[in-house]
Order: C-alpha cells, then structure tokens, then sequence
C-alpha cells in the first residue's frame, strides 16, 4: 500500500527544547561549574531513519550519567552521593534517595562477577523524576551480561494510578535492557539485514532479570507529570555503571554485545 500513492515525507524540523528530539535531555540537571552542550542537527541521512522511544533522551541519558560515575570515581566518592551533592531540586534528591535505600546500596555486598550502577534523570528535564539502582551479572570469560535486579524511583507528581506508574516503568526499564543489551539494526551495502525476529537480536524470556521494584513517590496536589518514556535513559545508564562496576571496564559503546564487553575488559 505505501507503494501505490507514494509522497516525499516532509523535511525533518528540530524540535525546540525542552522537548528536544536528538537534543532531548542534553542538558544535565546537576549544578556543575563548567558544562557545554553542543547539538548538530542533520537533516539529510544516507538512509531512512524514524524515532526511537524517548528520541534523543535515551543516548543523551546515557552519556550523562555514564560520566558522572566516572567523574564520582575521580572524585573518589560515592556515585549516589557524588549525585546528591549536585543536585539542588528537592524531588531529584528524594528520588535518588528512595531508590537507593530500597535498593539497599550503602549495605551493598558484590558477589563475583557482579555490580551495581546507578543512574537518575528528569525526563525532558520538565517531566517525571526517575532514578534507578540495578545489579548486573558479568560473565568475564564470554562477555555475557545479564540484567539481575533492578529498584526504581519514581515522581509523576500526583499518582492517579500507581499500578499504571508502576507499569510504565518495569516496561521501560525491560525494554531498555534489550535495547542496551542486545538491540542493533544490521545492514549490508545494500539492504536491512535483520528483517525478522529471528534476526533482529533482543532481550529473550530467561533473560528478564529476576526482580524489577518501583516505588512511586506521590505527590498529592501537584501537576500530573506524565511517566512514558521516563525509564529508557537511566536504565541504560545504569547498566552500564554496574558493568564497570563488575568489571573495572567501561562500555562506551551500545549495545554492550558479548565482543565489546570483552574488548573492553581486554579477554
């Protein structure tokens, strides 16, 4: 059908911050002395391209807050406090608060070939509050990286329905995972090769992690924020500081296939 009438789509526009597109989230929410944000806008690809889930706030995310652990490490400070020392916004610093505490992060005890990571973002920098502490599971020998508990905060501002926030979020962050994890196009010099769903790599059922928790943090009275989209970045991020926390390697490139979790470790 899309054959039959076809018609050239409109000239990609950048969409203005907050909302962002590729932009989306570029801008970190800490109170850092010394930041600059540089955003190119392409319009014109060599292929067809369309948006992913949370646009550009699932890559910036991950930038960020993949960063400040390395800054909290050259700091030699806690990644969670390191966090809460530059934060001035009352509700980002419970979120993180929460979710830490629940997570059990200050009495964390690593077992071999595990870590932990956190992450925390505002989405859009205007709506929901997530921050998020995850444990992961490293394989050393084969690079295989499994996503084993994961303990989320959230502030949608009043929760009308809990159970729907809750929701939002445990699919975010599983859906996150797999695209952290395994999800990648692939193409040759002429065509997509992974057409189908036995060729497009993705998050399987054995791998879902073993437990996912999300505290709501309500917020009677105050404007709804909104919840889709909120969990996409800091699960990313996430992962990827539990697995140089793991490993003492640092991914920087997604997904973190088994080849560039070994590369990266050096096997």
């Amino acid at each position: 059908w899309h054959l039959a009438a076809p018609f050239a789509p409109a000239a990609p526009q950048p969409i203005p911050l907050p909302e962002g597109g590729g932009d989306r989230n570029a801008i970190p929410l800490y109170k850092l002395p010394n930041a600059r944000v540089i955003h190119h806008f392409i319009p014109a690809m060599p292929v067809r391209v369309s948006a992913l889930r949370a646009l550009g706030a699932y890559m910036n995310v991950f930038s960020i807050e993949s960063f400040i652990d390395e800054l909290a490490r050259a700091a030699a400070a806690d990644p969670v406090e390191f966090r809460l020392r530059h934060l001035d916004d009352a509700r980002a610093r419970d979120a993180v608060t929460a979710a830490a505490t629940r997570f059990g992060w200050s009495g964390y005890v690593r077992a071999r070939g595990r870590g932990r990571g956190f992450a925390f973002a505002r989405y859009k920098n205007l709506g929901a509050y997530l921050a998020l502490a995850v444990e992961v599971e490293v394989d050393r020998e084969t690079g295989r990286t499994r996503l084993v508990r994961a303990v989320g905060a959230v502030d949608s501002g009043q929760a009308v329905n809990p159970d729907g926030i809750r929701n939002q979020i445990e699919g975010g962050i599983v859906q996150a995972s797999s695209w952290t994890l395994h999800e990648a196009v692939s193409f040759d010099e002429s065509h997509i090769t992974s057409a189908d769903w036995a060729s497009y790599p993705m998050l399987r059922f054995p791998e879902i992690p073993d437990s996912v928790e999300v505290h709501v943090i309500d917020r009677p009275g105050q404007a709804f924020l909104g919840t889709g989209e909120a969990a996409q970045g800091p699960t990313a991020a996430a992962i990827a500081n539990a697995v140089a926390d793991a490993t003492g390697a640092r991914v920087r490139e997604l997904p973190f296939t088994r080849e560039r979790v070994k590369s990266a470790i050096g096997v």
